[in-house]
């Protein structure tokens, strides 16, 4: 892999937005006016915009390289990680949504490496549902950062919006589980199939 591949534009926004997890959290957790919240919730966006930007360009402009694979589904994991975490430490429930992002992303993450290296196939990128489920993570977070004087900790509002949330979750790690055992099941067909096909030509 050359310096241009490294340093592709798509690369770089995800650098980007590795580099902006720190930051939010600090300014979160330190946050005590509305002007510090908003600025919490400005960061997100940007986050928002860098991950919808350097998949986009990637494809269009032919930018897919081995380490894109790799920094962007990193940078996705920990953002979400590092936000839930930090607004659980204001708003409880968002704990539930901890739990979910850590047994999906969990399995996912097993069930992946377990596949790549016993059946040499993986997930090609995100799904769908994994996208819709991001955009409606992050439209809540900023809807919280941006008016916390209506979406107040224990308000009925903000835990209907974290259950909306929850519910993308976990429908998101049911269809994404769905698939890799398909891809589990299927591989396993195949390779019998190869086998009885190898057993008949002998």
């Amino acid at each position: 892999m050359n310096k241009k591949e490294i340093f592709s534009i798509p690369n770089i926004l995800s650098l980007i937005r590795l580099a902006l997890i720190p930051v939010f959290a600090w300014v979160y957790l330190t946050a005590g006016t509305n002007g510090e919240y908003y600025f919490a919730a400005i960061i997100v966006v940007i986050s928002g915009i860098t991950d919808f930007l350097d998949g986009t360009i990637a494809r269009k402009f032919n930018m897919i390289t081995e380490l894109g694979k790799f920094l962007d589904p990193l940078a996705d994991k920990l953002t979400q990680g590092t936000l839930f975490v930090c607004l659980a430490i204001r708003h409880p429930l968002m704990w539930l949504l901890v739990a979910l992002w850590a047994v999906k992303d969990g399995f996912m993450g097993i069930m992946g490496l377990i596949l790549l290296k016993k059946k040499n196939t993986k997930l090609q990128g995100a799904n769908w549902y994994g996208k819709v489920c991001t955009a409606i993570i992050y439209v809540a977070v900023i809807l919280i950062l941006f008016f916390p004087a209506f979406f107040k900790p224990g308000e009925i509002q903000s835990n209907v919006l974290i259950l909306v949330c929850a519910g993308a979750l976990a429908l998101s790690g049911v269809l994404y589980a769905t698939v890799l055992i398909k891809m589990w099941i299927h591989s396993e067909t195949v390779k019998k199939k190869n086998a009885k096909d190898a057993a008949f030509n002998d």
